[in-house]
């Protein structure tokens, strides 16, 4: 019998309990509560002793939930988080970070990625309760989207993204009047335009929740960022491109089953960690001179959606707000503070060794010396390392390239 239990993490929420209390007060091994965050079957005995412990009837724990009217993981192609072209993306190294974590990191409930990006590593711990962060709020929004504790209406979402791929639009807009024939052909950025401003129309008049407008507007960047005319970033166009492939938008195949006590943020690192805790931080900042704000400034753009001026042949609005410290020469400086301030009983830090082996661009802001003082002074320090081809624009031979994950276990 289909059944969620949402109303047992909307009990435990009123009530000011965490997941972790629930477990260790019943006795209810980690691999069920595992089941229940899935909302899959657990014995009558389980449901018993959580009402028990939270004195309430089986309606204030479960639901029955009727079949959909429609499938649209079925009508519609789908995407997942992996599908998602991203600079430093992790994707491909979640083997290797989930097993220093599993053999290493022994009894963590709570995952904090402050640097998140697109959300990979987070994704690797969905079973226990996260924090992701990322200065750049198109990052934000995705990471909302995967991982916000809020519930949707998945046919409410099919329903929309099958009307927005059936539009055809030659309106005059905002981004056509800046972007037409640029990344994105003029009709497409016609569709663009008006498929944005339906979504914040929406949302502002109370017909979608805060997640359900994450999830739209993070469908429309993936499906934009499928067919950009780039080579994988924004910080140029590729003059003169044919423009073959049409703007559609695929459905987001995201979970009902998220911690309620998840939470997405939007802020300086160095800053969040003085307000936040958790058992485990994983660390993963950039590396090199290359800006994020410069690279993804178009899906920046249309996530925040406040329409700015733009600029140069790249057609880059005002970014200096979201510059960070970390592709500077005061990467060292930020670092050692933001280590000193992180409240966690681990600290897991990726960062590659790429002081000197590409263009001066490539090469990594931090030295050795300083990320294995500054690690060391904080606890004790193990490395790990895995190869991994580095990002290269093609002006760039980089050869051995190594992905390094330093686990600080605090004393």
């Amino acid at each position: 019998m289909p059944v969620t239990y949402a109303p047992l993490w909307n009990t435990l929420n009123e009530r000011r309990l965490t997941v972790t209390q629930l477990r260790i007060s019943t006795g209810i091994a980690p691999n069920t509560m595992t089941r229940l965050r899935r909302n899959e079957e657990v014995s009558l005995s389980v449901l018993g002793r959580i009402c028990d412990f939270l004195k309430c009837d089986y309606g204030n724990i479960l639901k029955y939930v009727p079949a959909q009217l429609v499938d649209y993981t079925t009508r519609l192609e789908t995407f997942t988080i992996k599908n998602r072209r991203y600079l430093g993306n992790k994707y491909k190294l979640l083997p290797f970070i989930s097993d220093v974590v599993e053999k290493h990191c022994p009894d963590i409930d709570s995952v904090a990625d402050i640097f998140s990006g697109t959300g990979s590593v987070a994704s690797a711990f969905s079973n226990r309760n996260l924090i992701t962060n990322d200065i750049l709020y198109s990052n934000y929004i995705c990471n909302l989207a995967w991982f916000g504790s809020q519930d949707f209406d998945e046919n409410k979402i099919g329903e929309l993204i099958s009307h927005y791929n059936s539009i055809n639009s030659d309106e005059e807009n905002y981004m056509t009047r800046n972007f037409a024939d640029t990344y994105f052909s003029k009709a497409d950025c016609s569709k663009i335009g008006l498929i944005r401003e339906d979504i914040e129309k929406k949302f502002k008049g109370g017909f979608l929740n805060e997640r359900e407008r994450a999830l739209l507007i993070m469908t429309l960047i993936y499906a934009m960022d499928r067919i950009a005319n780039t080579c994988g970033h924004y910080d140029a166009y590729i003059q003169n491109a044919m423009f073959e492939r049409p703007l559609f938008l695929a459905f987001p195949k995201a979970s009902h089953n998220n911690s309620h006590e998840n939470v997405c943020y939007n802020e300086d690192a160095n800053q969040l960690v003085r307000r936040i805790s958790a058992d485990l931080f994983y660390i993963d900042p950039p590396y090199n001179s290359r800006q994020y704000c410069d690279a993804y400034h178009l899906l920046e753009n249309v996530a925040r959606w406040e329409q700015p001026e733009v600029f140069g042949v790249a057609k880059k609005p005002d970014r200096k707000n979201q510059k960070s410290r970390y592709c500077s020469r005061n990467a060292a400086e930020a670092f050692e503070d933001l280590i000193e301030n992180i409240a966690a009983k681990y600290i897991l830090f990726s960062y590659n060794n790429m002081s000197n082996k590409g263009n001066d661009r490539s090469n990594a802001r931090m030295t050795d010396d300083d990320i294995f003082r500054i690690l060391a002074q904080n606890g004790k320090l193990q490395v790990f390392e895995e190869s991994h081809r580095a990002f290269s624009a093609g002006k760039s031979s980089i050869q051995n390239n190594v992905e390094r994950l330093f686990l600080c276990t605090r004393k």
